[in-house]
């Protein structure tokens, strides 16, 4: 049994190395230090003293949240946004890209370029705004959902994903079976496209979950306001009043450390959806990245 020699550690692969942790310490260490004055006493956070390590450990400001009730109707209200905003988007983007992607589809062609004629052309926010009041949809939670559901770019990927994984020579056995669309789609394509789903499913469900700026246009409702929206309006703001906490509430601690507290409120759940996702996600970037 031959052993491998392990290759050489050459220059270039320490500065890739040394280039990749900083870029990851550039995402990290924000994080860590939201989380650890979220966690601290008030009288360090004013002081400026924490850094990476919380410093009088309390959970008054996440108590403060939860007693205040806005902030977790309105965490449950975007967890529900969120899971349509999937699901009606993963939808659409299958019944499209799937047609799209047979070479069997006369004016496939015109029809693809069409909808990659929207990425990069549209009527700006006054028409869209008066096209969704016409619709009725302004301050309701449609209006969060409908208008991005489709996306031209998760689209073109799929499409790109089903030309190149999905053999021809599978479709026609299936045909030849008596099988007809939707069953080919079901039983065979999606079967085989979970790499794809997934990835895309992040992809929909991180975007609706960070967007906020539809619901400022939009939404002038409280009770249909995403957390990201409140949240953005407290940052801003830099005061606990922009999210209306109770006296009670606001009183256990400081606005800096209720907005480190919101940013970790707002930000767990959808950190918690990518170790159920991760194998997938991983297969779909790595299979586009070598077929696509």
């Amino acid at each position: 049994m031959t052993v491998r020699k392990l290759k050489r550690v050459t220059m270039g692969d320490i500065v890739i190395i040394v280039i990749i942790s900083a870029l990851c310490l550039t995402c990290i260490l924000p994080f860590i230090h939201i989380g650890a004055k979220s966690v601290s006493s008030t009288t360090a956070v004013l002081s400026k003293s924490v850094y990476l390590w919380p410093k009088g450990f309390t959970l008054s400001a996440y108590y403060a949240i939860f007693r205040d009730g806005q902030l977790t109707r309105s965490m449950l209200y975007s967890v529900e946004v969120m899971v349509l905003f999937t699901f009606i988007g993963m939808v659409i983007t299958i019944c499209a890209a799937y047609p799209l992607s047979n070479r069997r589809l006369k004016g496939r062609v015109f029809f693809s370029l069409f909808i990659l004629f929207t990425m990069y052309f549209s009527a700006g926010l006054i028409p869209e705004y008066l096209l969704l009041k016409r619709l009725n949809l302004v301050n309701t939670m449609w209006v969060l959902v409908l208008p991005l559901a489709f996306s031209p770019y998760n689209m073109l990927i799929m499409k790109s994903y089903l030309q190149a994984t999905i053999p021809d020579s599978l479709e026609e056995a299936a045909f030849l079976d008596g099988a007809n669309h939707f069953q080919i789609l079901w039983q065979i394509v999606l079967p085989l496209s979970k790499p794809i789903l997934a990835t895309l499913s992040l992809f929909y469900a991180v975007g609706r979950w960070n967007a906020y700026a539809d619901a400022k246009y939009y939404i002038t409702k409280k009770a249909l306001q995403p957390i990201q929206y409140l949240l953005s309006n407290m940052i801003l703001n830099s005061s606990s009043d922009a999210v209306s906490l109770s006296e009670s509430a606001a009183a256990t601690s400081t606005p800096e450390v209720l907005q480190a507290a919101m940013v970790m409120f707002a930000t767990l759940p959808i950190i918690c959806i990518y170790p159920f996702v991760q194998k997938y996600f991983v297969q779909g970037v790595m299979i586009g990245a070598v077929k696509g």
